[in-house]
C-alpha cells in the first residue's frame, strides 16, 4: 500500500473509515464541522460521528488514499474504496478544508 504524507486531521479520518474508533472524529473535525456524502449534509461532530457508524453498520469496507493534491487552498485526497457495497471498488475524491489543524468541511464526490 502506497503511503501518503497526508495531515495529522486526514490521517485520523482514513483510520476511523478503516476500522477506527468513530469517537475518534473529535480529534480530527471542528465540532461544527460540515462532511457532505451521496448528497446528505453531516453538520457537527456528533452528526458526522452518527454517519461514520451507521456507514460502518451497512458495509465492510477500506478506503485507500491514493494521491494527493492542493486545489485553491482544499486538499484533495483521491481514494479507491472497496468492499461489499453497490459499485465496488470505486474512485472517490475527498475534499477537504482544513483550519488550524483539524477538518472544516469535507465533501466526497
Amino acid at each position: 500500500m502506497m503511503h501518503l504524507l497526508l495531515p495529522k486531521a486526514v490521517e485520523t479520518f482514513f483510520e476511523i473509515n478503516n476500522g477506527g474508533d468513530t469517537s475518534r472524529v473529535v480529534d480530527c473535525f471542528w465540532t461544527d464541522a460540515t462532511v457532505i456524502d451521496e448528497n446528505q449534509t453531516h453538520q457537527g461532530v456528533k452528526a458526522i460521528e452518527a454517519w461514520q457508524r451507521d456507514a460502518k453498520q451497512a458495509f465492510t469496507y477500506r478506503v485507500e488514499p491514493l494521491e494527493s493534491s492542493n486545489e485553491e487552498g482544499q486538499l484533495v485526497v483521491k481514494t479507491r474504496v472497496v468492499g461489499n457495497f453497490p459499485g465496488s471498488p470505486a474512485e472517490l475524491g475527498h475534499v477537504f478544508l482544513l483550519q488550524d489543524g483539524r477538518i472544516r468541511s469535507l465533501e466526497i464526490k
